[in-house]
């Protein structure tokens, strides 16, 4: 094929929309960092919410992330179910109840131990088995206890109002975790949200980047 018929091709709206629907959502992010028209058509969300979707076959995801790079990696471990917490339980048993680790849920509750369980609403339960989710609908949700967003399931079907309420919150909750980044890092609040927006909504994340750009600095006698 001739080279300029092959440019034309690649830089055609309609044929790289095309092109774009056929990618995973790895192969999304890599297409973005090709050049400005891709990054802004690869980033669309009629482009990577189809493409989140797709490997788990999702009926449906609803909201949107409060950062974009969210959408760059669909991998099992975005996925939680919300647990109502009722008396009576504890980590060890909901881990018995869902086949999980306990690790694993003190892990996406950002927990340190099992005390305090009962003042929350709800825990977040990670999904290990992907067939819960073929043909359900999720929810993205920034938790404010977990401190990450997270494509929810509800057993019930749909979010309790209550839950949503106290649980999580976009921009409430995105506050409070930029305003501690800050008082963390000693920075100013645009630093914070940057670090925020590279680490997908993890602050764990966000640290141990700000702590890698710091220590290249030193080494490179910019500090």
């Amino acid at each position: 094929m001739d080279s300029h018929v092959l440019l034309e091709a690649f830089t055609c709206r309609d044929t790289l929309i095309m092109i774009l629907r056929k990618l995973g959502a790895r192969d999304l992010a890599r297409a973005s960092c090709v050049c400005k028209m891709w990054r802004d058509m690869a980033s669309g969300d009629e482009i990577v919410r189809p493409a989140f979707m797709e490997p788990w076959k999702l009926k449906d995801i609803v909201g949107k992330p409060v950062s974009g790079s969210f959408w760059r990696d669909s991998g099992i471990w975005k996925f939680a179910i919300s647990h109502k917490i009722v008396k009576g339980d504890s980590v060890a048993s909901l881990a018995v109840k869902y086949s999980v680790q306990v690790m694993d849920i003190k892990r996406i509750n950002n927990m340190t131990s099992d005390h305090g369980i009962y003042s929350r609403e709800r825990l977040l339960i990670p999904i290990i088995n992907p067939n819960l989710l073929i043909n359900e609908t999720c929810y993205i949700e920034l938790d404010t206890y977990a401190k990450r967003e997270v494509a929810v399931l509800y057993p019930e079907g749909k979010p309790d109002k209550k839950l949503m309420s106290k649980g999580s919150s976009s921009d409430h909750g995105k506050r409070r975790v930029i305003d501690s980044l800050k008082r963390s890092m000693q920075v100013d609040d645009g630093t914070a949200q940057y670090y925020w927006s590279i680490s997908n909504g993890d602050p764990r994340a966000a640290l141990t980047e700000f702590s890698a750009d710091l220590r290249w600095e030193r080494n490179a006698g910019l500090g």
